[in-house]
């Protein structure tokens, strides 16, 4: 006999809200945690209730998107149990360890089902002067101006690769910020080569081209194909310096936001003991699922950025499916054509994303390129000399032997940040492809919490699991 309909969602984001939607219309109650005061998720990050400023102000052409997105949520209020502010921080015998923020106590939440939509975070291959105050990560720049309405500074230079990239110079530079330059790992002809991939999904790729013809229309110099050598400075980062065509520049900024697109958000995943594999396509080990959801773990549903970057819309659809799929599954009736017509969108994008690759590839090459005194994690302030170092001298070629032995990843972001770079580093040192070293497994706490921490009372955490 299926397991008693009990579900959680975690994540708030397009996905989370989807997948709380499809729930509540078949007559559930979903508990809905994140980790925000407000739902939207990175991509439709809400400002606070006072902010004033217009959707198309902060969202551009995905104002309309974004709006019902908030729209759905907000009409779910007295459907769900919905629990922003909060930080699922471990899971164990079907329970989540969630912190609520203001009052930082933690509860116990338990779920039968469990719908997984995390999101993502930055992909951050660090240069030299990366650490300095004023160089932020894209998102972290995006978020900014997004929940806040302001900028990292006053003249900014973005750089890195992917979509991401070219969103925020556009963003920035219609708020009107001083966009000194896009530094565009990626090369023309690869972007040019891909194009016919990402014609599989026009209005996203017009979209794209957009932005690009906008920045160059209000002269913002773009450049492409350049290697990231180094951010200046001393209290504050003063200056970019980068290669290009073989001759050095320099350019003078208050401020840098720079990543090479995104990393999906694994580590709650890990620890529900959802099967790993390498994901070519995302240069990332990942949470295995089938065509609708389903993780290796019975009772578990991935959906979105989560189990592979696939963008917003995507994100939707897999929220959806999944909820749809969580129900089928305790036999329960669910339009199976919505199902099919989900699966085949999302089967589709798979081509499109695959153009994506081609146009912002991963700069294989940052490995080799990596001085020994660069910082990689700064948590622990671990350097790619050591790692290279103590790869040669213990002969290891697993990226958490590497962690136990030097500590790389073992500070307050877990290797959220440095996990990318640290794998890149020990494949290069050891000449394995990078797919052979592994990844940072999962620990808990996922994120930072306080040490000493106050548990709700006996009676609250009844009301909660009521």
């Amino acid at each position: 006999m299926p397991a008693p309909l009990q579900p959680a969602i975690v994540g708030a984001g397009p996905a989370g809200i989807r997948a709380a939607q499809t729930l509540a219309k078949h007559g559930l109650r979903p508990v809905l945690i994140d980790e925000a005061a407000r739902a939207g998720g990175q991509i439709y990050r809400r400002p606070p209730a006072h902010f004033d400023r217009p959707p198309e102000a902060l969202y551009g052409s995905e104002a309309a998107r974004a709006t019902a997105v908030h729209a759905a949520i907000d009409a779910l209020q007295d459907r769900i149990d919905y629990r922003p502010d909060s930080l699922v921080w471990n899971v164990q015998d079907a329970k989540l360890d969630v912190l609520h923020g203001p009052t930082q106590t933690t509860r116990t939440v338990p779920f039968g089902q469990l719908i997984v939509a995390t999101g993502a975070t930055d992909r951050v291959l660090p240069v030299p002067g990366w650490t300095l105050p004023g160089v932020y990560t894209l998102g972290g720049a995006q978020v900014a101006l997004k929940f806040q309405g302001c900028a990292i500074g006053s003249r900014v230079v973005l750089a890195g690769t992917g979509p991401l990239l070219y969103l925020v110079a556009w963003q920035y530079a219609k708020a009107g910020v001083d966009v000194a330059a896009v530094l565009d790992t990626a090369r023309f002809g690869d972007q040019l080569a891909a194009v016919p991939a990402m014609l599989r999904q026009p209005a996203v790729f017009l979209k794209g081209v957009h932005y690009v013809a906008w920045l160059r229309a209000h002269g913002v110099p773009l450049r492409r194909g350049v290697r990231l050598l180094r951010m200046e400075g001393d209290e504050r980062v003063r200056a970019v310096v980068w290669s290009e065509a073989g001759r050095k520049h320099r350019l003078d900024c208050d401020a840098v936001g720079f990543g090479y697109a995104l990393r999906s958000e694994t580590q709650l995943a890990d620890l529900l003991g959802c099967r790993f594999a390498f994901a070519p396509l995302h240069r990332a080990h990942l949470p295995e699922r089938d065509a609708a959801g389903r993780s290796s773990v019975p009772g578990v549903y991935l959906a979105g950025d989560g189990a592979g970057i696939m963008g917003a819309d995507a994100a939707e659809w897999a929220g959806e499916l999944a909820a749809l799929t969580l129900l089928a599954d305790h036999g329960m009736a669910i339009d199976t054509q919505r199902a099919s017509v989900l699966q085949h969108r999302l089967a589709r994008l798979t081509g499109f994303r695959a153009g994506l690759e081609r146009a912002f590839p991963f700069p294989s090459d940052w490995a080799a390129q990596a001085p020994d005194e660069l910082v990689v994690c700064r948590c622990e302030n671990v350097t790619a000399g050591e790692l290279r170092r103590s790869a040669a001298d213990s002969g290891t070629n697993e990226l958490n032997r590497l962690k136990a032995l030097t500590r790389v990843g073992m500070g307050r972001c877990q290797g959220r940040m440095c996990g990318v770079a640290a794998a890149e580093i020990l494949a290069h040192a050891t000449g394995q492809p990078v797919q052979q070293v592994g990844r940072f497994r999962g620990q808990a706490p996922i994120k930072p919490i306080p040490i000493q921490l106050e548990r709700a009372s006996s009676a609250s955490q009844a009301g909660a699991a009521a």
